[in-house]
């Protein structure tokens, strides 16, 4: 994977295999052991015990993932990290993305990037991502996403912000009223139902909502505490159930106590999962009404929020920290755009351009406002819009808009009222939001 013409590659080697999470396949399973291992020290994580990695490894086999290490060849310093360690690491997993209007489009995600600060600047990075970039589209795949620890390394390599979200603190006083009345029943359960039931609330939260990306096996483990930050079952969680008025599960939350030591009393939100409004404002309403509690809070929060619209008093959210959360990655431009549905009818000549040569050229998009869209290749002809294939990526799912961008610079307009009508082309029925880091 790495890349061939880098004049240090010689020093490397680089290997990628699935994960092994049986341990009587000694040498896999150490591999594999060693490999998690690095990731933790990568992301400057405490030593995982053999319980967290035997969990782990299961997960990742649930997932299919696809493990890269690339490790330096010949001897190391004697008393260093060892030989059978990877100065860096990489991992994929091919999951459905959600691209409006419940269309699904199978994508590569991209996981666990690391790279040891003593190997840096050696064309590491680059050449995993070009490499691994290369092959799903080799495997016929037209997008690839991440979630970025850091936002100033995947643009170089063509990946666009395409999700927000915020971390929000909800004040439960006397203050805290919804307008309204329930449409649902919200019961305390015992959070280990979330084993079987989480996946299933997900499943119709994902056909429901743009920028949603299927769920790894991590999710339902964390949701139900069943495994926590530490690895080790998490008896702190709690969950509640969301029923609608026929009396089907349709959302659910699972939240923890700060402790009596963290003032104000406040409960935080693991996990909340709603397939319908009403399950999310009731999900809303059963927090707000814990008794002895002051303040929930939420790390993943929409930033366009129901929420907010639905209390009587809007300032009793206090949000901050909006940041990016899904990047995507255009790795066929052609299919990319030919699997949107476009909510306006239109026709618009697209240039792109892209660093590492997977999705430039230029495209005639066109569309009846209905379910099909004509995309064409356009050589020769006078675009409409030029842009980087980053560019594209943000505004695929209409979270970000094409006038904004055409404002910043980034998009380059060549005819009039181009990036007005990009922007009526590529809205979705429903603000994007991306529930599952990864």
């Amino acid at each position: 994977m790495a890349d061939p013409n880098e004049p240090t590659s010689v020093k490397y080697s680089v290997q990628r295999f699935p994960v092994v999470a049986d341990k009587e396949n000694a040498a896999g399973y150490s591999r594999c052991a060693t490999w998690v291992q690095a990731v933790s020290h990568g992301f400057h994580q405490q030593r995982r015990d053999d319980d967290y990695v035997a969990k782990t490894l299961a997960a990742y086999r649930t997932d299919k993932r696809e493990l890269t290490g690339v490790y330096v060849n010949g001897t190391v310093p004697e008393h260093s990290l060892g030989a059978d360690v990877p100065v860096a690491t990489y991992a994929t997993m091919r999951k459905a993305l959600n691209i409006g209007f419940g269309r699904q489009v199978e994508s590569n995600l991209v996981t666990a990037v690391t790279v040891r600060g003593t190997h840096r600047r050696q064309g590491i990075l680059r050449g995993m991502i070009s490499a691994d970039l290369e092959s799903a589209k080799d495997d016929g795949l037209a997008m690839a996403a991440l979630t970025a620890s850091e936002g100033s390394i995947y643009g170089r390599f063509g990946f666009g912000v395409a999700t927000f979200e915020r971390s929000i603190t909800v004040d439960t006083g006397p203050r805290f009223r919804l307008r309204g009345n329930p449409e649902g029943r919200v019961e305390v359960a015992d959070p280990s139902v979330l084993l079987d039931v989480a996946p299933q609330v997900f499943e119709r939260v994902q056909r429901l909502t743009p920028g949603s990306v299927d769920r790894q096996e991590y999710y339902r483990l964390i949701a139900s505490g069943s495994i926590g930050q530490d690895g080790k079952p998490d008896p702190s969680v709690r969950c509640a159930l969301h029923y609608d008025l026929s009396g089907v599960l349709d959302g659910y939350v699972s939240y923890r106590f700060k402790g009596w030591d963290h003032k104000p009393y406040t409960m935080e939100i693991v996990d909340l999962v709603a397939a319908t409004n009403a399950a999310y404002l009731d999900l809303w309403r059963f927090l707000g009404s814990i008794d002895l509690i002051d303040e929930v809070t939420w790390a993943e929060a929409p930033v366009d929020d129901p929420l907010a619209w639905a209390l009587e008093d809007q300032r009793c959210i206090e949000a901050s920290d909006v940041r990016d959360m899904l990047w995507l990655r255009i790795l066929d431009a052609r299919a990319a755009l030919q699997a949107r549905r476009y909510s306006a009818a239109g026709r618009l000549i697209l240039e792109l351009t892209d660093p590492l040569g997977l999705a430039g050229g230029t495209w005639v998009l066109e569309s009846d406002g209905g379910a099909a869209a004509v995309v064409t290749e356009a050589t020769g002809q006078s675009p409409d819009l030029s842009m980087d294939v980053a560019d594209l990526a943000s505004i695929y799912l209409g979270a970000v808009s094409p006038v904004t961008l055409a404002a910043a610079g980034r998009i380059h307009e060549k005819t009039a009222g181009a990036a007005f009508q990009a922007q009526q082309l590529f809205a979705v029925e429903r603000s994007a939001h991306c529930l599952t880091h990864f």
